[in-house]
């Protein structure tokens, strides 16, 4: 039986590992975590994102500019968390309001959607 969510992947084009990693680790504050030795050599990284992990892994030859799959991460102030992207270059999207909830989406640097949101 499934009790819940490991870990989610996304990914960056191959070498850009230390363009994502300043995204994700400067700006958006992840804390790097080690990969196992034995997957290290496939390239990208892991972080810790509250009590699970994602997994950002590389590959090529995708658009992910046109996919609505996407990871929402849940903020305490999303306020705080929109003036940190605009000051960081990052271009929020409009969102479909959803009751109970302020959020809103933006691509990262690789064009990967994402969504913050908190509720209200």
């Amino acid at each position: 039986m499934i009790i819940g969510f490991h870990h989610a992947q996304i990914t960056i084009p191959k070498g850009q590992e230390d363009e994502a990693k300043d995204f994700y680790c400067q700006v958006l504050g992840f804390k790097e975590i080690q990969k196992p030795q034995s997957l290290i050599g496939r390239g990208g990284f892991w972080v810790q994102v509250g009590n699970q992990e994602l997994h950002i892994g590389t590959e090529d030859g995708v658009d992910r500019s046109k996919t609505k799959a996407h990871l929402a991460y849940r903020v305490e102030d999303i306020k705080k968390m929109e003036e940190v992207l605009k000051h960081n270059g990052i271009s929020l999207l409009e969102s479909v309001p959803i009751p109970g909830y302020e959020r809103f989406e933006f691509r990262d640097p690789f064009g990967n959607r994402v969504e913050c949101i908190q509720p209200l």
